[in-house]
């Protein structure tokens, strides 16, 4: 192995196919997304260098990007706070049961790997105010509300419908990355902590807790930027309406560059998105201190 790091022809042989992939597939289009967010550019016409017009324009003037920004937002949060508290408790009653475990755990888990774009209109077919789940409401009796429709309100409701929906696929996926953690804390640890005593909440708050929190930082992070990127749910069951209420900020950016071909205008909407997801996982990475335990 020391002869082998020593060989620079043999390190560039194994380095070379993933460098070229990484710049062909993620460093070039996002240098060209950079250029292309301080140009004037569509469909019909070369770019044209604006500067930061684009990006004056999104900040100050596009009342629909505010809306998104503030989905997109609430909806990182949202899902940060919910899926990793029911994730682990999941996870903990899942790796203390014995009979039914693998059952109940690919039920949870199986939304996570189904279509999220067939889910979507699952979904708005079951909160169709017409024939889903308001009929039923209807015949006991109940008016419901438009689920889908509703635009008045800080968040409307419909953005919460959508946001509980992502919260029903995505749980299981938070759920299998804390189990895998769990099962590797030495039984030890638990079996000294039950001598010593401790209930089930101690050994939960200072055994359990402690050494899942590397996971808790790749989870939560992966959790919030997959939230900032979210589209398919709100696509396929609103399309960002009522009126823009449940814009967020990759429909905003889909529809001004595929709807309205504004390639220009949707790379600033590209580049606000790189940049929270940066500081997000910044804050993310710096905020969170982890020890090192021998497990």
């Amino acid at each position: 192995m020391d002869r082998m790091l020593r060989n620079r022809k043999a390190i560039v042989f194994f380095v070379a196919p993933a460098f070229v992939l990484f710049t062909v597939v993620l460093l070039i289009p996002i240098l060209q997304m950079l250029y292309y967010s301080l140009c004037d550019y569509n469909a019909l016409k070369e770019p044209v260098f604006i500067g930061l017009d684009n990006f004056k324009t999104l900040l100050f003037e596009d009342k629909t990007m505010r809306m998104a920004l503030k989905n997109s937002l609430f909806f990182m949060i949202f899902s940060a706070v919910t899926q990793q508290i029911i994730g682990v408790l999941l996870a903990v009653m899942l790796t203390n049961i014995r009979r039914g475990r693998n059952f109940f755990r690919n039920v949870i888990y199986l939304p996570t790997v189904l279509s999220s774009a067939a889910l979507g209109l699952l979904w708005a077919f079951i909160f169709n105010p017409k024939f889903g789940l308001n009929y039923l409401l209807d015949k006991l009796g109940i008016q419901g509300p438009l689920w889908l429709m509703e635009s008045d309100g800080f968040i409307v409701l419909p953005m919460i419908v959508i946001a509980f929906v992502a919260l029903w696929q995505y749980v299981g996926q938070n759920m299998m990355l804390y189990m895998a953690q769990i099962m590797g804390i030495s039984k030890d640890l638990y079996e000294a902590a039950r001598i010593d005593g401790a209930s089930d909440t101690k050994t939960f708050r200072f055994i359990t807790l402690p050494l899942i929190k590397p996971m808790f930082i790749t989870s939560l992070s992966l959790n919030c930027i997959g939230s900032l990127k979210f589209f398919d749910l709100v696509y396929n069951m609103t399309q960002g309406g009522p009126s823009n209420r449940t814009q967020v900020l990759a429909t905003h950016l889909y529809e001004q560059g595929f709807i309205y071909f504004k390639y220009g205008y949707s790379s600033a909407i590209a580049v606000v998105l790189l940049v929270l997801c940066l500081i997000v996982s910044l804050i993310i990475r710096k905020g969170i201190r982890v020890e090192n335990y021998e497990m």
